[in-house]
């Protein structure tokens, strides 16, 4: 019994995590869905059966896309307690042969998913914020001037605060969006009580209604209410952090619920006071509960920006383990939990992104007509690589896992069309941001892959040339010379470089190699593989899971070289630094060469990367052409 209630326990303070954390980004959907809804660049008239279709059509999209879709079905396609686009890419890979002609489309279509991200990412914040911010101009309309630099003022201070680390930001915030979230209820049931006829709305009738009403316009629509799904995403990105059962309970229990309750009272609102149509969320409020409202709103979408935020860095990690972007600095801001991370690089270039994003746009409104693309095109490809899943993995029956993800995918598709019909009004900045970052990441990927391939081609083979190395008269030191290496059956450039300038050998030398697998953890008994080569002479594959981190001097000290354990303030390192050539008629075009060349020279050096301890490295250059 006991065992019991601790596990109910366990669960709920979960949910309350999942709540503070997850549904930040759709929680705050509210904030400008309905007005963008009855906007005039969607064309919908006010009218009493347009705004019980409108909200008839918000309730049955969660309902759909939220609880069906992601809720009941894609969490439950995670890879060892992983979610997100880059975890089921590898569970997608992984499902099929090696052979597979699939997976190398699968991937590329999972690059484009990652960057996609990254375009919410720079989004969720600015409209966030911005729409918060905006109520200001409600409540006092003598500030409408100051709307934009308090906007950008608070996300300064968000993206200056993320050094502290997620669980600062968190332990501050999180209780207030589950107020945010009882107060949507609260005052969502206030406007309900005013006008209990909006509670039609809960029939399925209004929305297709509505939807068939709009004729050719449907597809403007319909890019506006899918406003209301925006943040359905991150469900399934941080399931890792809270675990299936929790961020059902959270969504069931609370949110689903708040958000209806809310988006109902906002629909009575408008019944009653068609005028409020300007800002239908921020008038459901007495005047004296204004300023509160905007005070509470600022700090609800502070979290859902750091929702993405947070991912951003994820992503940015899983994507650089997996070979798609260069080492960049990573800073653990948690002793205890390794995923709550700090990249100041994506920090800085998100900020720098978001505030453009602010200053082009101006208004969430505005700023609406570039959010939707981001968003349908992730879940468009989720659903492609859960087909695989199904399939593959889960054995479902042909004609039910067609049948289900095609269902999934002709939604989708719509609602993609739907937002693509801004794309001239702003549609085409996320679609730009993924092309640059799609670019970036594919050059990264072949750039390394050619360099690899080409050292391997001229360096001399290993194993033989220990074995002439074993049995030479050269002096040899008391020490451990650990050589860094991205390929084990070569003799690396840095070895060749110290033979030749020093003419000594160590007592030990290790050739260490670090793989990243495409699967997030893999525990410490599969970390190491020792082979040895000759007298004094060992190659060390240290392997990880893409959301792992890699601590080469801890890895090291579990190895035994015929009974004599590592010291690891005792080893010296030895690290290549490739200086890239680009040369003519080479395996890439000349300007993705200089494209590789600049990410190579910008990379964050192994020694950090890899905790290698700063006073025990000898780094070596090399001139390679690829």
């Amino acid at each position: 019994m006991d065992m019991l209630s601790t596990k109910k326990s366990s669960l709920a303070a979960l949910a309350l995590g999942a709540i503070g954390v997850v549904y930040g980004d759709i929680g705050t959907s509210p904030l400008y869905t309905i007005q963008v809804i009855f906007s005039e660049g969607t064309g919908v008239p006010l009218t009493p059966p347009n705004i019980l279709g409108a909200i008839s059509s918000i309730f049955w999209l969660l309902m759909f896309v939220v609880t069906f879709k992601y809720v009941l079905l894609v969490l439950r396609a995670h890879h060892k307690g992983e979610g997100g686009v880059m975890a089921l890419l590898s569970l997608a890979v992984s499902s099929l042969r090696p052979q597979d002609k699939r997976s190398r489309g699968l991937l590329l279509l999972g690059v484009f998913g990652a960057a996609l991200f990254y375009g919410d990412s720079v989004l969720t914040p600015a409209i966030s914020v911005l729409s918060a911010v905006e109520g200001l101009q409600v409540a006092a309309p003598g500030l409408a001037a100051q709307v934009l630099p308090i906007a950008i003022g608070i996300l300064i201070g968000l993206f200056w605060f993320q050094r502290h680390g997620t669980h600062a930001v968190g332990r501050f915030f999180g209780p207030i969006v589950i107020v945010w979230f009882v107060v949507l209820a609260a005052i969502g049931s206030w406007q309900i009580a005013q006008a209990p006829e909006i509670l039609q709305a809960l029939h399925p009738q209004y929305a297709w209604q509505f939807l068939q009403a709009r004729g050719a316009g449907v597809f403007l629509a319909i890019g506006a209410i899918l406003l209301a799904v925006t943040g359905a995403e991150a469900l399934y990105a941080d399931m890792g952090h809270f675990g299936r059962p929790a961020i059902q309970l959270a969504w069931l229990g609370l949110v689903f619920p708040c958000l209806a309750i809310n988006y109902l009272g906002q629909g009575a609102l408008l019944l009653l006071h068609p005028d409020a149509v300007s800002n239908p969320f921020y008038l459901s409020f007495p005047q004296p509960l204004l300023i509160p409202a905007v005070i509470l709103a600022t700090m609800a979408t502070i979290i859902a920006s750091q929702a993405v935020i947070s991912g951003a860095f994820s992503m940015s990690r899983q994507a650089i383990q997996l070979g798609f972007l260069p080492r960049m600095r990573i800073v653990h801001t948690s002793a205890s939990e390794s995923g709550q991370i700090y990249m100041p690089a994506v920090n800085w270039a998100l900020l720098g992104a978001v505030i453009l994003v602010c200053l082009a746009f101006q208004s969430s409104a505005a700023l609406a007509s570039a959010y939707g693309i981001a968003v349908t095109g992730t879940m468009l490809i989720t659903t492609i690589l859960l087909l695989i899943v199904m399939r593959q993995r889960w054995q479902f029956p042909p004609l039910l896992a067609w049948s289900l993800t095609g269902l999934l995918a002709t939604v989708d598709a719509v609602l993609l069309s739907s937002a693509s019909m801004k794309f001239f009004q702003g549609g085409w900045f996320p679609v730009a941001l993924s092309l640059v970052l799609i670019v970036l990441m594919t050059t990264w990927k072949k750039g390394r892959y050619t360099l690899l391939n080409g050292i391997a081609s001229t360096d001399p083979k290993l194993q033989p040339f220990v074995s002439t190395l074993a049995s030479s008269a050269l002096t040899r030191v008391d020490r451990t010379a650990v050589y860094m290496v991205s390929n084990l059956e070569t003799v690396p450039q840095a070895l060749l470089h110290n033979l030749k300038h020093n003419q000594v050998l160590h007592q030990r030398n290790l050739f260490v190699n670090v793989v990243f697998d495409e699967v997030p953890y893999l525990n410490t008994q599969e970390r190491v593989t020792l082979t040895p080569l000759a007298e004094g002479f060992w190659q060390v594959q240290l392997r990880y899971g893409f959301m792992q981190y890699a601590d080469i001097p801890q890895a090291l000290m579990q190895l035994n070289l015929n009974g004599k354990t590592l010291d690891p303030f005792t080893n010296s390192y030895f690290l290549s630094r490739d200086i890239i050539v680009p040369d003519v008629g080479g395996a890439m075009p000349r300007w993705r060469d200089q494209l590789f060349s600049v990410m190579s020279r910008n990379a964050s050096s192994a020694v950090e990367y890899f905790n290698i301890p700063t006073n025990s490295v000898i780094e070596l250059g090399s001139r390679v052409q690829i």
